[in-house]
């Protein structure tokens, strides 16, 4: 169905660390909860055109967060995967 690696592949992760590793040929993701490494490396050569090597996947937990007048509450969990290019493959994510 066209269209169905969006759904996968929802955006790429930017901190420090994963800016690091993207010289490395490392890049990050956070995908679908029920999406798996098969699913994920098509998508991502579908939409960047590049070939994946390998992909490996973090179930983050969901985090306590303390909001005004001591209520408590939660920040949702996610599903990160770290995909590693074949040399020489780039993706330009700013």
């Amino acid at each position: 169905m066209k269209g169905e690696q969006f759904k996968i592949v929802k955006f790429p992760v930017v901190t420090e660390k994963s800016n690091e590793a993207s010289a490395g040929n490392k890049y990050t993701f956070c995908v679908d909860k029920k999406s798996g490494k098969i699913g994920i490396k098509k998508a991502v050569e579908e939409i960047y055109n590049v070939k994946v090597e390998k992909v490996n996947i973090v179930n983050m937990p969901r985090k306590k967060k303390n909001y005004k007048f001591r209520i408590e509450g939660y920040k949702p969990g996610y599903k990160k995967a770290v995909v590693t290019l074949k040399e020489g493959d780039k993706i330009a994510i700013t």
